[in-house]
């Protein structure tokens, strides 16, 4: 990006300073030359671990191109600004239609089954892209609904790749004593053992077709009796032949009965406990358009919380999200 944009850029967020203090702020910067929209993603100087995310981020995204990760354009690491620049993507995150206020109700509703299909078919896409079809084999490890936003038309694009570890073509697993990501989207080999792989993603993958389908946060065990996360009520209604009462309300009963049987199956095939029973993405992918490929029954999902005791190796830096 040319040195005089940067400039126009930081005059048009000046008005956003007081946020800057967060390690990590998003914002909209709509009043540049030409009228052209960018989001600029602004990491605080009191972090080392901001600077050694914004180094991964700024490596691996600049080799990274494909329609359903987010575009970068530019950066600034003039003075003390650090500043990521990327594509606009207008209706900000699944996470906030899923579950965000309340304002955001009707948009919620407008996402019927075909616009959920979608963006479950784009973000494994993208996942194949990362896993297996680019000149990198990326694992993110910090996939989750609110890295995942969405263009003009719902199209879903993977961001924020401060996490993310490159393998090489030969590797299948790395360990690490810091546990870094998100609690609720972490695979249990990970979260307990520092063990992570592709098939951690998929995990992560798998919980988030299972939000998209349920509109429901992890934590929500309101229809409930034994559990109170979303894998385990997700099996028990699987187990239970019940499990089109999980559907999204919001969804007003409108799709194909057998897509949403699909995407269940699916979902539960990827939050299997065994990292080697979960599908390659590219599997995944096939099976998604193709209701004629072969799908095994799943095992049960084990899933990983805070306060189940569980001991994990070294340190942690994860946050909670439901």
């Amino acid at each position: 990006m040319a040195l005089s944009l940067l400039r126009d850029m930081r005059v048009a967020e000046r008005e956003h300073a007081q946020q800057t203090r967060r390690r990590e702020v998003w914002f909209c910067v709509q009043d540049l030359p030409g009228g052209e929209e960018i989001a600029v993603k602004r990491l605080s100087d009191s972090s080392k671990q901001g600077d050694d995310e914004l180094k991964n981020e700024l490596a691996l995204v600049a080799k990274l191109k494909h329609k359903n990760l987010v575009r970068l354009i530019g950066f600034c690491l003039e003075q003390e600004e650090r500043l990521l620049v990327y594509e606009y993507v207008p209706n900000r995150s699944l996470d906030l239609i899923l579950f965000g206020a309340a304002e955001n109700e009707e948009r919620r509703e407008q996402l019927d089954w075909k616009q959920r299909y979608r963006i479950i078919n784009g973000i494994a896409r993208g996942l194949q892209y990362l896993h297996e079809d680019s000149q990198l084999r990326v694992i993110h490890r910090d996939l989750k609904a609110s890295n995942i936003l969405l263009d003009a038309n719902m199209n879903p694009k993977i961001t924020d790749f401060g996490l993310a570890r490159i393998f090489s073509r030969d590797q299948t697993q790395a360990v690490t004593s810091r546990v870094v990501g998100t609690y609720g989207y972490m695979a249990p080999e990970y979260a307990m053992r520092g063990n992570y792989s592709v098939k951690s993603d998929v995990f992560s993958f798998g919980v988030i077709v299972l939000k998209i389908i349920t509109g429901r946060k992890n934590n929500d065990s309101c229809n409930s009796k034994t559990s109170g996360d979303l894998l385990s009520t997700v099996w028990e209604h699987w187990e239970a032949r019940t499990i089109m009462e999980l559907v999204d309300p919001s969804m007003k009963g409108s799709f194909p009965e057998g897509d949403i049987l699909r995407g269940f199956h699916i979902g539960l095939l990827c939050v299997q406990e065994d990292p080697a029973a979960r599908p390659m993405m590219s599997s995944m992918v096939m099976m998604l358009s193709n209701d004629t490929v072969t799908r095994h029954a799943p095992s049960k999902p084990r899933f990983f919380a805070r306060n189940n005791g569980a001991n994990t190796t070294g340190s942690t830096a994860a946050s909670v999200q439901g």
